[in-house]
């Protein structure tokens, strides 16, 4: 087999590209601010401040890693609408918005960045009305369950 003679500048376009870090953003919505506070029998005792260092020196020779969190679904869908084009992935937990905001779930639709749905408890051994969510049918998939580690998991399946 012949090896091709690439021009230089694609050679080192692509070596520029294996080694470019990928661009993750952690999306939270309302009352995730609390986690760490809030029934940490559900969530558990951990900030999601705290763990969210504790991820980013874990990924941070491959991923860089950013969050937000707000507690108003136009804001949500704004920060989804930035960076949905130019970031490489969205981890979503849209909190109680997942049962409710089909804004949200048109925003995660309408950009490019793949879009993991993520939750820290399982909805499904939860009340009733959170057992149907808005976001997984427009999502790469769901992560549900493994406490603040989901997110971890999330992370993963974008390596």
């Amino acid at each position: 087999m012949q090896r091709m003679n690439l021009p230089q500048t694609v050679k080192t376009t692509a070596f520029k590209q294996r080694k470019m870090k990928k661009k993750v953003i952690i999306i939270n919505g309302p009352n995730l601010n609390l986690v760490g506070k809030r029934e940490p029998d559900v969530y558990g005792d951990m900030s999601f401040d705290d763990f969210f260092e504790d991820l980013r020196e874990v990924y941070e020779a491959d991923i860089t890693l950013s969050h937000y969190q707000s507690n108003v679904e136009g804001e949500l869908i704004n920060k989804i609408q930035e960076v949905g084009f130019s970031f490489d992935a969205i981890i979503l937990n849209a909190g109680g918005y997942t049962h409710t905001s089909v804004a949200i779930r048109d925003a995660v639709a309408a950009v490019k960045a793949p879009t993991i749905e993520v939750h820290i408890s399982n909805p499904y051994a939860r009340e009733e009305f959170r057992h149907t969510s808005l976001m997984s049918g427009v999502c790469r998939g769901v992560i549900a369950g493994f406490g603040l580690e989901s997110y971890a998991l999330a992370i993963d399946s974008f390596l």
